[in-house]
């Protein structure tokens, strides 16, 4: 299990919070160019010490020849021209004429004609991709004063209208990125609060808020307006959700995945039981087919609709493949299959939480989860067949993963000891850089909906925003949005 819920702050850490305004810029420290032993010249090469000769490339018994040479040429002064002649021919056939006797490692630089030379053949050649400079500091910093230091909870999310929410105590805040500009959405009383979950919907518009009153809450964040309550569905907080379509999935900590169809007023409409802990992870696939779910019951499971019932004598799911378990072909022919939900795949190779979910977004079937401070893997899964395809040990708790949507890259964030960013190089899985800044664990990321900036906010209460995945291409005109959407028979609260 991971480190959890704060205790509550006093009354004095409550005050300082207070004193700091959410959403501000936050202190900023001088740039320190970084320290370089490099040469000053970049174009510069190095041939090493011509002094030193490289004795695997020597022939140690031509050497003693030709050393000796001179000696026995002083003492066969007298000789014959014919043992002249012989010796010469000798020494022409055996030695190939070789006159050095060290031999050096590097040769000497190329004339510059020869160069150009190359240069002008190589030019119609394949010119090779550049290397993406990564900015290794935050491109701006927010104060976040109240931020939940949880593990378990999911306190940000960033819309496809481009304005970020983030849940601060028992306060959603919402920033437009276009603009910088802070407003605040909704703030719930203490019986309620504090606010565990957020979740924008597809249309970017409506954002649901899960609270630890076991309540959601569905926002119109155009006016202000609460659309519905959804109560009854968990009996404890609900720390995740996920949209699919008009479909909203809760997570709880009593152990239960529900479905609800916000269209209609009788909402929940499939519950998926598999979890004996927290759910404190929730992702859709990108074709809407699958859904991924975590909990601190250190086990991973993987939904799939085309299995799914919503027939009310059995809504409950079960589970087809167990995988590590060798009664799992028996179990799953035991059970009978008429109106019964079942799960694909229940994965428990991770030794802590799963919370950290991130579906590839060039390979529909690929996976990658983080597990918490015991395991600190990341995997890779192939949910059609439930196989671990790789298992990387970072060395610190994996709190989020996000994909690059433009690159086969991976992103990951950290706990104790560095509370690092990390981009990963997939598949190969080397680091291609590591950002550091926050003081403490980053708990929670989000992606720009151009996929180029993530947010990171962590337990030392502050937001911060990274250039990770380039710069943005050039936006395409959009059409007008219209107001059309799964929230418009909500005329009124409820």
């Amino acid at each position: 299990m991971d480190a959890g819920s704060r205790s509550i702050s006093s009354e004095n850490s409550r005050a300082a919070a207070a004193a700091r305004l959410p959403l501000q810029e936050a202190g900023s420290r001088p740039y320190m160019p970084p320290l370089s032993s490099g040469s000053r010249n970049p174009s510069a090469k190095c041939y090493g010490d011509r002094f030193i000769p490289d004795r695997s490339a020597m022939d140690m018994d031509v050497a003693h020849y030709l050393l000796t040479e001179p000696r026995k040429d002083k003492e066969n002064a007298a000789a014959s021209p014919s043992k002249e002649a012989y010796r010469r021919l000798l020494a022409e056939k055996l030695l190939n004429n070789r006159t050095r006797i060290l031999a050096f490692r590097n040769k000497p630089p190329e004339p510059e004609n020869v160069a150009a030379a190359d240069a002008a053949s190589s030019h119609n050649a394949r010119p090779a991709k550049q290397r993406r400079h990564i900015p290794q500091s935050a491109e701006r910093t927010l104060d976040a004063p109240e931020l939940v230091d949880d593990y378990y909870l999911n306190l940000l999310d960033w819309g496809s209208n481009n304005v970020l929410s983030i849940a601060l105590g028992d306060t959603v805040y919402l920033w437009d990125a276009s603009s910088g500009s802070t407003s605040e959405l909704v703030t719930v009383n203490e019986d309620s609060g504090p606010i565990t979950s957020v979740s924008w919907a597809p249309d970017g518009r409506h954002i649901a808020v899960g609270l630890n009153s076991s309540d959601v809450q569905l926002w119109d964040t155009s006016s202000n307006r609460l659309l519905r309550t959804l109560r009854g569905v968990h009996e404890a907080r609900v720390g995740s959700l996920a949209w699919n379509n008009s479909i909203l999935t809760t997570g709880s900590m009593d152990g239960k995945i529900v479905n609800n169809d916000v269209r209609i007023r009788n909402h929940v409409v499939q519950t998926y039981e598999g979890h004996s802990q927290e759910v404190c992870g929730l992702k859709w696939s990108g074709s809407g087919q699958q859904l991924a779910s975590g909990g601190n019951d250190n086990l991973l499971h993987i939904w799939d609709v085309s299995m799914a019932s919503s027939m009310p004598s059995a809504g409950r799911n079960r589970w087809l493949h167990r995988l590590g378990d060798h009664m799992a072909a028996v179990m799953a022919s035991s059970m009978p299959s008429a109106g019964r939900n079942r799960w694909l795949h229940r994965l428990g190779d991770h030794m802590a939480a799963v919370k950290a979910l991130a579906w590839c977004p060039f390979q529909s079937n690929l996976l990658a989860t983080g597990g918490g401070g015991s395991d600190r893997c990341i995997k890779f899964w192939n949910t059609h067949t439930g196989a671990c395809l790789n298992s990387v040990d970072t060395g610190s708790q994996v709190c989020s993963l996000l994909w690059n949507k433009n690159e086969r890259e991976l992103l990951s964030s950290h706990g104790f000891t560095q509370n690092q960013l990390t981009l990963w190089k997939y598949p190969s899985m080397v680091k291609m850089a590591e950002l550091t800044g926050h003081t403490s664990r980053v708990l929670f990321m989000a992606q720009s909906p151009d996929g180029c900036t993530v947010a990171s906010a962590a337990a030392d209460e502050t937001l911060r925003f990274w250039n990770v995945f380039g710069t943005p291409e050039a936006p395409k005109p959009a059409a007008k949005a219209s107001h059309t959407g799964m929230f418009n028979s909500f005329n009124h609260i409820r």
